[in-house]
């Protein structure tokens, strides 16, 4: 969608993924579009429906998790368009890792104990569990990647305090704990995720997407301890096939390298699978909704 003004708009964003409109200093409007991004690349062809898949489960996730941890949203006036509290954010991304696989999982094979001054123990396989979920903070960059830091590299560039730090870490293990149940009510296993937090009227809150394919890895619970005894990989509802097909074409974002041609069947598969996730996460029938940009932005207006 092309930018939008909004009545009392006093600044506007294009992340990868989301356009955040900030209405004066108190409100925001975070609208999710179709483009899909791996290795902080912008891919070159949108995904039919991402955007509503991505603003629905992050609706669905966060109403079913307010009784842990307050959070931004107060309203959902259109399937890809969510409103909310204009929060001063933390510059932290909060990961919190059940399981053994990703990013740490090539810490891991690297030969590397520690990751964010998360301690790892020897002698496990990829996609084992933790004994414990761990948590691996990264900087949150506004361009370019987002970089690992630990705890005491966080603390003394001041990127939170003490407190504020102790009761992030403290919501983010209990939201990863409810979003592992929810997760298997509908038999998968939450394997990691990443949530992001910031300050409004005084009080932390949970902002941005929880539990999305783009911000989370889901295995299938089904056949999992029988897939890892035999040592074969495992099947996982995440936005990681899309990463794994550009490794395969040989593109991890870095300088030199060019985008593999992404076809109709593939675009329609990764469309697909995102479905796929919303359904198995939320147990609910997907209901595409195809609104033109002047409902979209109309229905927004209408709610601010």
């Amino acid at each position: 969608m092309a930018p939008h003004t909004f009545p009392g708009q006093t600044g506007f964003y294009r992340g990868k993924v989301r356009d955040v409109y900030f209405i004066g200093e108190q409100q925001l409007v975070l609208l999710a579009s179709d483009r899909i991004s791996a290795f902080d690349v912008i891919l070159p062809r949108p995904i039919p429906y991402k955007g509503q898949v991505l603003n629905q489960i992050a609706a669905f996730m966060l109403e079913h998790t307010r009784d842990i941890c307050p959070n931004w949203l107060t309203g959902v006036p259109a399937p890809n368009a969510s409103v909310g509290h204009r929060c001063t954010p933390f510059k932290i991304e909060v990961v919190v890792r059940g399981n053994l696989c990703g990013h740490a999982w090539r810490t891991y094979s690297a030969g590397a104990r520690l990751l964010c001054g998360a301690l790892m123990p020897d002698g496990m396989k990829e996609n084992d569990f933790f004994p414990e979920p761990i948590i691996t903070p990264s900087t949150k960059a506004s361009e370019g990647h987002d970089e690992d830091i630990s705890e005491k590299q966080l603390l003394e560039q001041e990127l939170a305090t003490p407190d504020e730090w102790a009761q992030i870490k403290a919501y983010a293990l209990a939201l990863f704990a409810r979003g592992n149940s929810l997760a298997r009510q509908q038999g998968l296993i939450l394997a990691d995720t990443k949530y992001e937090f910031g300050t409004y009227d005084g009080r932390i809150l949970l902002m941005d997407e929880i539990h999305t394919p783009d911000s989370s890895r889901y295995f299938y619970a089904d056949g999992f301890e029988e897939r890892q005894a035999g040592g074969i990989s495992q099947k996982q509802l995440s936005k990681e096939f899309v990463r794994e097909w550009l490794i395969r074409n040989e593109f991890m974002g870095k300088a030199g390298q060019s985008v593999p041609e992404m076809t109709d069947e593939w675009v329609q598969e990764i469309s697909q699978r995102y479905i796929e996730l919303y359904e198995r996460v939320t147990g609910k029938r997907f209901q595409p909704e195809p609104l033109d940009e002047a409902t979209v932005f109309a229905r927004i207006e209408a709610a601010l």
